[in-house]
């Protein structure tokens, strides 16, 4: 079994419910520590800590895959030059070997204790597997609003919800199925 432990730092994380569809079509097992809120943004919400299983390709016989799309979370809006950075590192690639293969093919570097699967509670040991990085991180770049744009943009939803409420209770009183007298 191949596995990847991965860290996503405050500003990016996975969507859990576009995670359980990847499942569900036998895409990608990723198993999520802790919890993800969705809605928080960059300052409120916490580091991730993930474990991807990895699955044997079909069309290579040592290659193994996975996916996991990565999204970046709203951030606070920046003084001056409307972009963030967003660091992801690389990545540890664990192989837990099965008792039953023979001890040549396992090695002993830094084994470490992690969940078998996402399926189960048990912990397996793993061995973290030393490679040649491509690169030591992906930095990635994320548009953010201007600080100087803010009192216009409230001013501007503002206005939005205002006139888009006024047309929906227009709606409401022409359509609906009561007297006027209640619109009133």
């Amino acid at each position: 079994m191949v596995a990847i432990k991965q860290y996503l730092p405050k500003g990016l994380y996975i969507d859990p419910y576009e995670l359980t569809s990847l499942q569900q079509h036998n895409l990608t097992e990723v198993l999520v520590i802790p919890d993800i809120d969705v809605e928080a943004p960059e300052y409120l919400a916490t580091e991730i800590d993930l474990f991807i299983y990895m699955k044997s390709d079909s069309q290579c016989a040592h290659c193994f895959r996975a996916m996991l799309p990565v999204h970046c979370r709203y951030h606070r809006p920046a003084e001056n030059d409307g972009k963030t950075s967003g660091v992801l590192k690389s990545p540890e690639i664990l192989i837990h070997c099965q008792k039953s293969i023979s001890s040549g093919g396992c090695w002993k570097q830094s084994e470490i204790e992690a969940p078998c699967s996402q399926r189960n509670g048990h912990t397996c040991r793993w061995n973290n597997v030393k490679y040649k990085f491509v690169n030591e991180k992906v930095i990635v770049h994320i548009p953010v609003g201007l600080k100087e744009h803010s009192s216009l943009v409230c001013v501007m939803t503002l206005l939005a919800t205002a006139l888009c409420s006024s047309l929906v209770l227009a709606a409401v009183c022409k359509h609906g199925h009561f007297s006027l007298a209640q619109c009133s």
